[in-house]
């Protein structure tokens, strides 16, 4: 996966119904620049998000969009449980069976990756905060 570099059309991120433009650098699958955007489909503060992840600039193995949930839970003070889903949507059939190879090798360790970068922000009080 690029790294993202930075975001456009944000001012509202955050809010169900608006999205944002993300974009990333230069890669092997990737030429750089726009990649795709972001969109939150659903929100319940401090409880729920449900995001897609669409209109990809590059092949994507026949991927058409991401649908990603997350789910937190207060378990006691200071500890929460993260339930974090992703369902990958692929339109091309001849394609599923390096769709599913895909989901289960290189995204499960990719997503693995994202909570850790959660956890670190989490331990170290790195303001993040979407309004």
């Amino acid at each position: 996966m690029p790294k993202v570099t930075h975001c456009t059309d944000d001012e509202h991120w955050g809010k169900p119904g608006y999205s944002k433009k993300v974009f990333v650098a230069k890669s092997l699958t990737q030429k750089g620049g726009w990649a795709s955007v972001d969109k939150v489909i659903e929100r319940v503060e401090n409880s729920y998000w449900k995001i897609e992840v669409s209109d990809f600039k590059a092949w994507m193995l026949g991927f058409s969009k991401f649908a990603g949930e997350w789910k937190t839970t207060e378990l006691e003070p200071n500890k929460i449980l993260i339930e974090y889903t992703y369902i990958l949507h692929s339109d091309v059939a001849l394609l599923y069976p390096l769709n599913w190879l895909f989901a289960k090798t290189f995204w499960r360790v990719y997503m693995k990756r994202v909570l850790e970068n959660v956890r670190q922000m989490a331990y170290s009080n790195e303001p993040y905060l979407y309004e």
